[in-house]
């Protein structure tokens, strides 16, 4: 661990905070490019009704705005929760240098948790992954969520 991850999941957990009060999975994303923050978003699925609308790639997305280029190579992407296959490819295409996930994910997660495309060698690009940054905060934040839509089911 890099001694400003943590400062910088504490920022995608604000994000996923907000997705929380929103009624959406809690996920908040972070992206730094020499060490300025350029990007911030948090999952908004329900919101626009887009199976896409995954922090990660909205955040991939404003980044590519904000640098006016797609190829995402100096930036590290800070996220609460390990990235689907999904968001794995987008961070794969956009040629993001490091990923920083919080807690994993069993059921969809691409770094290992489900399957794992970044141990795959990639004849472009590799991204540079770490893992278990603020991992006890971020599944918090999930299971506090999950319990509530059980209790709203009941």
């Amino acid at each position: 661990m890099e001694r400003e991850d943590p400062y910088y999941m504490g920022l995608a957990l604000q994000e996923a905070e907000k997705a929380f009060v929103r009624d959406e999975v809690p996920i908040g994303a972070v992206i730094v490019y020499k060490n300025e923050v350029i990007a911030r978003a948090h999952n908004r699925v329900e919101e626009l009704q887009d199976p896409t609308a995954h922090a990660e790639i909205l955040c991939i997305k404003q980044a590519a705005l904000y640098l006016d280029n797609w190829r995402l190579r100096e930036s590290l992407l800070y996220c609460t929760l390990e990235p689907c296959s999904m968001c794995a490819g987008g961070l794969i295409l956009s040629r993001i240098h490091t990923l920083v996930w919080g807690a994993p994910d069993r059921r969809q997660g691409a770094d290992g948790s489900w399957v794992n495309l970044f141990d795959l060698k990639h004849p472009i690009h590799q991204v540079i992954v770490r893992n278990g940054v603020l991992q006890e905060e971020c599944a918090q934040l999930l299971v506090e969520f999950f319990k509530k839509k059980r209790l709203e089911k009941a």
